[in-house]
């Protein structure tokens, strides 16, 4: 798949940006995105050290690397987080990242951590340029323990990391998420494994509530448009999963 431009209108645009290849990170293909405004640009979950030589030459389509003023991290995991060295040596951007996992990423031979902020458990505004402003919302435990999500108010697109991660079969490419009901096949699994419990999903959803929402985002798979976001959020908030269906012996419940 090639790069999709979620939204534009001729001073702001939403990327996705071309994901890396099947095979890669265990076989589960990775987004990364792009929020460019004007001159200025931020990177979303740029992905691991595998991926990073092409997800730059993507992004050259749409910013310089002196245009990245921040870059951030849905949270700690090497899919994520592997490629960001390089990163840090080709921009003078901020990265964003819960405090949670702040002493835990030099163990990814980060040095300059003085260019990282710690965003607080309530999440924070994130005011990248005047005119550009990103809110960081809490995900706590969907699935890491200090996940962050990212709503970006003009394109109204919420980019979820792992929320609505789907896992799709090497065949199928899909850039959006039309039909919810085909999709549930490719992120039930997932969401029953991963996300923590249907307690963490409901403090979720009213913590998002209040956002007005167009599309979602995730960190793999397809993007939630139109219906699909309603079906999804309707769906998971009935979902029990992770801690709701585990028992002694480290067995767990199906359904």
């Amino acid at each position: 798949m090639r790069n999709v431009e979620l939204f534009g209108d001729g001073r702001h645009k939403f990327v996705l940006l071309n994901e890396s290849e099947p095979g890669e990170e265990d076989g589960v293909r990775s987004n990364q995105f792009l929020i460019v405004h004007d001159a200025t640009a931020v990177l979303l979950d740029p992905g691991g050290f595998g991926v990073m030589p092409q997800v730059l030459a993507e992004m050259l389509r749409y910013a310089r690397p002196e245009q990245i003023k921040a870059i951030i991290l849905s949270h700690q995991d090497p899919d994520i987080v592997g490629g960001l060295s390089t990163w840090l040596e080709l921009t003078h951007a901020e990265v964003y990242v819960s405090r949670i996992w702040m002493r835990f990423l030099p163990h990814y031979g980060l040095r300059e951590m003085e260019r990282f902020v710690g965003v607080p458990d309530e999440g924070m505004a994130c005011e990248v340029a005047p005119g550009f402003g990103l809110q960081i919302v809490p995900a706590h435990f969907l699935h890491s323990e200090g996940q962050i999500n990212v709503y970006d108010p003009v394109s109204r697109i919420l980019f979820s990391g792992d929320i609505g991660a789907a896992m799709m079969p090497p065949d199928r490419d899909d850039a959006f998420v039309d039909d919810f009901a085909s999709h549930v096949p490719f992120i039930e699994g997932f969401h029953r494994r991963y996300m923590c419990s249907n307690r963490a999903i409901r403090c979720w959803l009213d913590t998002i509530a209040g956002l007005d929402i167009d599309m979602i985002a995730p960190q793999h798979g397809p993007i939630y448009r139109g219906a699909a976001v309603r079906d999804f959020l309707a769906w998971l908030a009935e979902l029990r999963c992770g801690t709701d269906l585990l028992e002694a012996g480290g067995r767990f419940r199906q359904g």
